[in-house]
């Protein structure tokens, strides 16, 4: 009896000593200088003792929350946050004490995409050095998440957040940056930016492996990527490091800028695309907005790649709560994959947030789009969407190509009459078809009234030669 009385001390020993070493930790989103969403429900979690319970108080209200942790040491709990302020503390108790300080409450936008998106002033982007200047901005946040691949879903990331200024700016995504920096001033609240951005990678990497396992198609178009040394082409890589972590963390939205690393199968990029976006969502719990840049044009190695995953891209718009930006006017060469103009893109992504999250009048948004087409009879009579009233070009007009029933594709020349484009061409006596920009490196020159460039379009549904360019 003796000897199971002190077998029984020496487990109750173990125990509370093993209970007693078991640190609270948070992952690294949550912490000193984090930016909360505002006027909503927030997780917080982390892991401490098993069964340890873990009470959570947020100075602005001065309320306390509190759970217990699983088995598995794993904790989670939700509170409420106020409107946008700060800055506040939250102090988080369990067997330590960790006293969270320089909190804000604002809104929460990620930031993803490959190196259009990643690209910061250390890659040349000119922007950037004028932004110097005015830092730091106490009221811009970043969460800078390191590239990182996983075969699994992971539970944390290495990052800190950070308060914009000279020297984080400099490391910051650009296209982030002005983005954020837009909204700040225009909602005149706290903005945090959680940048996930990795150069080259395909769409593929950033959906879950599970969803493209379970579709064939995806499955078999992923099987065509190319693997490189730099970035991960495998299902879920980039997800599984880099989005998964953070997925607990309430967010207004995401911006993204993506598409060059999917031309080897512009086919199923709309498929893919969108199956993207509802799997964040379902990982964000969340029906989040989604806004992104449509692919610049670029001379690729192989004829209409581009062209064709603009068209995906352009198709995409068609999916719930999304917005599509155009980029055609401000590239600097199509021999630049990387755009150079990094803050007319944030404040056109700014913009699709401003009008369709935050509902603010009195800013244009959206690009012209094709509506439909009139033959009259050696012409074709263009309309348009968000056209503004007037369709515009600041020279002579460039970019559309007319077809007889033949599929043979001619330079058409234009004219605008106010919201509406004739075109013809004198190769063409009854032109049936006609196209806009499409083409890796066509670029057209049209606008609605506010500037924004026409969305480049077909009417045709023609098969389209990919070749290698000699």
């Amino acid at each position: 009896m003796k000897k199971q009385f002190q077998l029984l001390l020496s487990i109750t020993a173990i125990f509370c000593a093993t209970n007693g070493l078991a640190q609270l930790r948070l992952p690294s989103i949550i912490g000193s200088g984090m930016v909360l969403q505002q006027n909503d429900s927030v997780t917080l979690w982390g892991w401490c003792g098993p069964s340890a319970k873990v009470i959570v108080t947020t100075s602005w209200n001065n309320h306390s929350d509190s759970t217990v942790a699983t088995n598995m040491a794993s904790w989670h709990l939700k509170v409420k946050t106020p409107a946008a302020g700060g800055p506040f503390t939250i102090v988080i108790k369990s067997q330590q004490t960790i006293t969270l300080t320089d909190v804000m409450i604002g809104e929460v936008w990620v930031c993803s995409g490959q190196s259009n998106m990643e690209w910061n002033y250390y890659n040349g982007i000119k922007d950037i050095k004028p932004e110097l200047a005015n830092a730091p901005v106490p009221n811009i946040r970043f969460f800078n998440i390191p590239k990182t691949g996983a075969a699994y879903p992971q539970d944390d990331v290495k990052a800190t957040w950070q308060v914009c200024d000279s020297n984080s700016l400099k490391s910051f995504s650009a296209v982030g940056y002005f983005f954020g920096k837009r909204l700040q001033q225009q909602l005149n609240v706290p903005i945090g930016l959680v940048n996930a951005s990795w150069g080259g990678t395909p769409a593929d990497t950033w959906t879950p492996a599970e969803v493209i396992a379970n579709d064939p198609l995806l499955k078999e178009a992923n099987n065509k990527l190319a693997i490189y040394p730099w970035w991960p082409s495998a299902p879920g890589a980039a997800f599984n490091g880099m989005i998964a972590p953070i997925s607990w963390y309430n967010i207004a939205g995401a911006i993204w800028y993506q598409g060059e690393g999917n031309t080897a199968t512009p086919a199923t990029y709309t498929h893919l695309f969108t199956s993207m976006i509802d799997a964040w969502r379902d990982a964000f719990h969340k029906s989040i907005p989604f806004y992104y840049v449509q692919i610049a044009p670029y001379k690729y190695d192989y004829t209409n790649v581009g062209a064709l995953v603009q068209e995906a891209q352009a198709k995409a718009m068609t999916h719930p709560n999304v917005g599509m930006i155009v980029t055609t006017d401000i590239i600097d060469s199509v021999t630049n994959i990387h755009p150079g103009r990094k803050k007319p893109v944030g404040d056109r992504l700014a913009n699709q947030a401003l009008v369709k999250t935050y509902a603010r009048n009195g800013i244009e948004c959206e690009s012209p789009s094709f509506k439909s087409l009139e033959v009259q009879k050696e012409k074709l009579l263009i309309h348009f969407t968000n056209s503004g009233g007037t369709m515009k070009s600041n020279d002579n007009i460039m970019g559309f190509f007319v077809s007889g029933e033949k599929e043979q594709w001619f330079a058409a020349e234009a004219k605008i009459e106010q919201d509406k484009i004739v075109v013809w061409s004198k190769e063409v006596m009854q032109p049936v078809h006609v196209r806009y920009g499409f083409g890796n490196t066509i670029v057209g020159n049209v606008s609605n009234a506010v500037g924004l460039p026409l969305i480049p379009f077909r009417t045709d549904a023609w098969p389209v030669s990919i070749e290698k360019v000699k």
